[in-house]
């Protein structure tokens, strides 16, 4: 009956159930109301975090429809925590209602044979002259001088440019790269004071002082921006074909080689994507979504941005991913290679993880999927 419910509670959020199915769901849910409900430890620690988390996002919710709706009623508050609350419930019943899937998930499985350590804070810096700096391997303190900036390392493992002048030049200006190796991810303060993530297999060329008409930078893979703000000084992101300009705003890019797409995520203010002669306008919650990197159209979708920006704050969160696209983003961070035995196997899946468990952890939490994983060495194999 696991399966039959498993159905039917697709067809509930997709909207397609028919009246007789809802009343076999709903009859289901309501048999065991008494039973304990089983929190996977991935998702929280215990029924207070459970409660929290729930309670975020009928407020994130609740602020949303603020923005589009000018009063609200009090049913509308109770509607959508009943709810969120019996999904709650009955996602965990779903996914958890086998021993089988309760084993995997418990803290105390068995972890796969040759396991693999999650990522960390790595990076090189890439100074005008060639010259390369494993930023793991310097003391905190100044690094050296670049230009008009002098080059720091914080005590929080972060590089901060600092203009010695505090004055802008159009003179031919002074670069550098800080590229982040799978398995890494880092932190960069510019010479602006705007401050730089990045995620791993990313990179960043950079002014180390940027001129008065401009602040320009180019990034491969992952970055998440929060510009300092200056109205009369704009600043543009180039990734790829692709550029993104703004005066002072928090976005997120995701321009990796081996994605299909390109994504641009706004959290606050404004900034105007473009690519070739295609431009658009996003607003606060909007992603970008560039199909073709050089002469695709340019798609408006909303988002989570919660969810976009969970590497930024030690997560995976995966939201109807597709199986390879998690296993790409698992392969960077943990610095591994992936093989498929057969067919790449088609699963969708939901859910999140902390990014500093080890690797046979999150492949535990993808069993959910019914798709069994071996470590071999440095390569994940995948069987569906």
């Amino acid at each position: 009956m696991e399966d039959r419910y498993q159905e039917l509670a697709k067809k509930w959020l997709d909207k397609t159930i028919t009246r007789a199915e809802e009343e076999e769901f709903a009859a289901w849910y309501n048999a065991d109301q008494n039973a304990p409900v089983f929190i996977p430890p991935a998702f929280a620690e215990n029924e207070d975090e459970l409660r929290k988390r729930i309670l975020y996002k009928i407020r994130k919710k609740v602020n949303k429809d603020r923005r589009s709706v000018k009063i609200i009623p009090a049913w509308v508050f109770a509607a959508a925590a009943l709810l969120l609350l019996a999904f709650g419930v009955i996602w965990y019943r779903i996914e958890t209602s086998s021993p089988v899937k309760q084993q995997l998930l418990s803290k105390n499985n068995h972890k796969l044979k040759n396991d693999i350590g999650p990522g960390g804070n790595k990076a090189v810096l890439t100074l005008a002259n060639g010259n390369k700096i494993n930023l793991n391997d310097v003391k905190n303190g100044v690094l050296g001088n670049q230009g008009q900036s002098i080059i720091k390392k914080d005590s929080d493992g972060r590089v901060t440019y600092e203009t010695t002048t505090g004055k802008h030049s159009d003179a031919s200006m002074v670069f550098n790269t800080i590229t982040i190796p799978n398995g890494g991810q880092y932190r960069l303060t510019l010479s602006d004071g705007s401050k730089v993530w990045l995620n791993a297999a990313s990179s960043i060329t950079f002014p180390v002082a940027f001129s008065k008409n401009e602040r320009k930078v180019t990034v491969t893979g992952e970055a998440y921006f929060e510009v300092a703000k200056n109205k009369k000084w704009p600043f543009i992101v180039i990734a790829g074909k692709q550029t993104v300009q703004v005066l002072g705003t928090h976005f997120d890019v995701n321009a990796y080689a081996d994605e299909n797409t390109i994504k641009t995520t706004l959290v606050e203010g404004s900034v105007k994507v473009s690519v070739g002669t295609e431009t658009a306008i996003l607003k606060p919650e909007e992603q970008s979504v560039v199909s073709d990197r050089y002469t695709g159209k340019i798609a408006i979708q909303t988002v989570d941005t919660d969810d976009v920006l969970a590497w930024t704050t030690g997560n995976f969160q995966f939201e109807r991913a597709e199986i390879s696209s998690i296993m790409r983003e698992a392969a960077r961070w943990y610095d591994v290679e992936i093989k498929y035995d057969g067919e790449v196997p088609h699963r969708i899946f939901t859910g999140s993880i902390s990014r500093n468990v080890n690797l046979s952890e999150l492949l535990n939490m993808l069993k959910y999927t019914g798709i069994n994983f071996k470590i071999e060495g440095n390569t994940i194999i995948v069987t569906s």
